[in-house]
């Protein structure tokens, strides 16, 4: 292996932040977290406003709120949201850094305050000037079996923090069901936080949700997993379980709302969606969000919940600790009996087959990073959230600059063929064909030129960026969704310490998100072939790329001939770090 380091080579349950694609940072998506930066003006001003609107952004601005677990999967969220209607933002975070991952943290209403939600001293620095406090911290992940104890302290801890710096409210994400002996210990470790948070009396407006549709929402996942890895499924009986199910966008909306409503201050209201279905009836729309075929779903009562969290554990990256309360929550029925959330805040709630659609469509986009308004990945959702991203990157030095490597990228497909193993291309293009694909016969527009939407072979141009980055998309038939990307990267020269001189990396990442286990199996049956193909690609451009730089270099001519003398250049590369 010569020179080319294969980089990753093992399957990832990627998140947002390993970035695949790489983020249009130039036009973000209208209504993302970066248009809250696009809504300031040079100056550090707003846009022109009436003397009304200027009046209420004022008072607005005035209102400082604090978001905890702002790294999480509802707190990442909401503060961006919470930061684009004019509020002042301040975020209690264990590490600044990890927050500093996202896109929206250099807002100029945003302050960061690093400390720990257990210590006393931490919590009043982060209270310190807070109106209204918003309490999304649950301990399931860190803390394991020792979750219910951990969040009840954690609860009477930030209670009393907020009554010694006057917080005037508390707002709290809570757990739908009706209290009782059934109560699951998820559920009744809500209602104990509930009180808790209290305790000190400062007001507290709980919003009791059931099941969050959304990737990173842990109980939505376990059925996501479930349907796309097992053609047969032997369930217990809370298959048959109703409940009322809400869309993460949905849930923003009341979180936020809720502060320009007097109204609820105090009060403990239930959301949920428009729809009241079983967690069958979601398993169905989800093997038709994904196009899977039919699952065959058998219902066994004596499979108890505590059971099934260790077939859910074996089959889904989900650990033991965290299935095990989510299945046991399962067997209540969470259904909304009190709709004054609905009337104190009017909105129109999604149906339950357009979140599930909104919520997997990361999966068959290319866009995997969303933004707060959306259903997919952001940095901090769990490592298990959106799905299973097989990923395999390869790496090359080139003595050339990142244009000249850039133009060689492009010419890949058609009849300049793929710089390696062609034969090897030619045999899937034909079978890709024998079952109703492209195959290779749409070659390519130009042999030199590629542009937004273009076709080579069986691939689609998603991403130009040059002299940086080209991205793919498979449309060749397939069980998953395949991407090709390199990236072109300048480096430093040797001699003269000089950026993208004359010295480029190329990164080439092949990316595959399986449907089904038929999709998991492919992934591992052509694994083995990248080495030669893929391998093969990056030494192949980069020979090609280091041959045409070498024609182009400068050197004496001869006095018998008047030609040009080249001089072989030596390969200046390295496996990459």
């Amino acid at each position: 292996m010569s020179g080319v380091r294969q980089e990753r080579r093992r399957p990832a349950l990627l998140g947002v932040s390993e970035g695949w694609p790489a983020p249009d940072r130039e036009h973000p998506r209208e209504g993302g977290a970066a248009e809250v930066q696009k809504r300031v003006t040079s100056d550090g001003g707003r846009p022109q406003q009436s003397s009304a609107e200027s009046a209420a952004h004022a008072a607005t601005a005035s209102r400082r709120l604090l978001v905890t677990g702002a790294t999480g999967y509802i707190g990442g969220r909401l503060a961006p949201r919470l930061l684009e209607r004019g509020y002042a933002v301040r975020c209690l975070v264990r590490s600044e850094a990890k927050l500093r991952a996202r896109p929206w943290t250099d807002h100029p209403n945003l302050e960061i305050v690093e400390g720990d939600a257990g210590e006393p001293g931490d919590l009043d620095r982060a209270l310190r000037g807070v109106e209204t406090a918003y309490y999304l911290i649950h301990s399931m992940v860190v803390a394991g079996a020792e979750y219910r104890q951990r969040d009840r302290r954690l609860a009477e801890n930030f209670a009393a923090a907020a009554r010694r710096q006057g917080v005037r409210r508390i707002v709290y994400l809570g757990g739908l069901g009706e209290t009782g002996e059934g109560l699951s210990d998820h559920l009744s470790s809500r209602r104990e936080v509930e009180h808790a948070l209290g305790s000190g009396g400062v007001p507290v407006t709980v919003l009791r949700a059931a099941m969050i549709i959304g990737s990173g929402s842990a109980s939505f996942e376990i059925l996501r997993y479930l349907v796309e890895r097992l053609p047969v499924m032997v369930t217990p009986r809370w298959v048959s379980t109703r409940c009322q199910p809400i869309a993460v966008r949905d849930v923003l909306h009341y979180l936020a709302a809720c502060l320009e409503e007097p109204a609820t201050t105090g009060e403990t209201l239930e959301i949920g969606g428009p729809d009241v279905v079983t967690y069958l009836q979601m398993m169905r729309l989800m093997e038709e969000a994904r196009e899977l075929p039919r699952r065959l779903i058998l219902p066994v009562p004596l499979l108890t919940p505590r059971l099934s969290s260790h077939w859910i554990h074996l089959v889904t990256p989900l650990s033991r600790h965290i299935a095990r309360p989510l299945a046991e929550g399962l067997r209540n029925e969470v259904v909304v009996q009190d709709d004054r959330a609905a009337r104190l805040m009017p909105h129109q709630p999604l149906p339950v087959p357009e979140a599930i659609r909104l919520a997997l469509e990361n999966a068959t986009s290319h866009r995997v990073e969303t933004s707060w308004s959306d259903a997919g990945p952001m940095p901090g959702d769990p490592d298990w959230a959106g799905g299973s991203v097989f990923q395999d990157s390869w790496a090359v030095e080139v003595d050339a600059t990142p244009d000249e490597v850039f133009e060689a990228v492009c010419r890949i497909g058609g009849g300049n063929g793929w710089y390696a193993a062609d034969w090897l291309w030619r045999l899937r293009g034909w079978m890709d064909r024998l079952i109703g694909g492209p195959g290779l016969r749409r070659g390519r527009r130009h042999p030199r030129q590629v542009r937004y939407g273009d076709a080579l072979d069986f691939w689609r141009v998603t991403e130009v960026a040059e002299p940086r980055r080209l991205a793919l998309r498979a449309e060749m038939k397939l069980p998953g969704v395949a991407r090709l990307a390199f990236d072109i990267d300048p480096l430093e020269d040797d001699s003269q310490g000089a950026v993208g001189v004359g010295r480029t990396r190329l990164i080439q990442t092949a990316q595959f998100i399986p449907r089904g286990l038929l999709g998991l199996a492919y992934w591992y049956a052509v694994l083995p072939l990248h080495y030669v193909v893929f391998r093969g690609m990056l030494r192949g451009i980069r020979d090609a790329v280091e041959q045409a730089h070498s024609r182009h270099d400068d050197a004496p001519e001869t006095a018998a001939t008047g030609r040009r003398r080249h001089r072989s250049r030596p390969a200046r590369w390295n496996v990459a770090d």
